[in-house]
């Protein structure tokens, strides 16, 4: 890993934090953003599941102008509103999971780093971007511009 002297100082690795915690560090950060992409998902899921449900509600319509009462009727008893699985909507889906999953994990992750890193983030990806940068190119500067 490169040295802290090319790292921000909100990026440079605390004194006594070793190379291994660094990794474990970058481990856990790339869990939660894979979790963060399932929590993604799981929005995706709800909001085409909802977009399906209100154009349900218009194919309900045109079966009731085309004179198809009895189906509609159907449709509407038997699955407009219908839980996606027992009790649940899409919604309380997404409020188990940031509930019983997300959420604890990232107060754990974020517990750690506190711990371990001083509260720094991204401490292995800062040292990558540090040791693969072209040194005086313009667009491979260290840290960001100073306003």
């Amino acid at each position: 890993m490169e040295s802290n002297r090319e790292l921000d100082a909100a990026h440079q690795v605390p004194d006594g934090v070793g190379v291994k915690t660094v990794l474990a560090l970058g481990a856990l950060s790339k869990v939660l953003e894979t979790m963060d992409r399932a929590c993604g998902h799981l929005y995706g899921f709800h909001q085409l599941t909802g977009s399906a449900a209100f154009e349900l509600g218009d194919a309900v319509r045109l079966l009731r102008e085309a004179g198809h009462d009895e189906q509609a009727a159907r449709v509407e008893r038997d699955i407009v509103s219908r839980n996606v699985i027992p009790g649940h909507g899409t919604f309380q889906i997404i409020e188990a999971y940031n509930s019983t999953y997300y959420q604890p994990f990232a107060a754990m992750e974020r517990g750690i780093v506190d711990e371990l890193a001083a509260g720094r983030d991204h401490l292995h990806e800062a040292g990558l971007k540090a040791a693969r940068r072209t040194h005086h190119h313009p667009d491979h500067t260290a840290t960001p511009p100073t306003s």
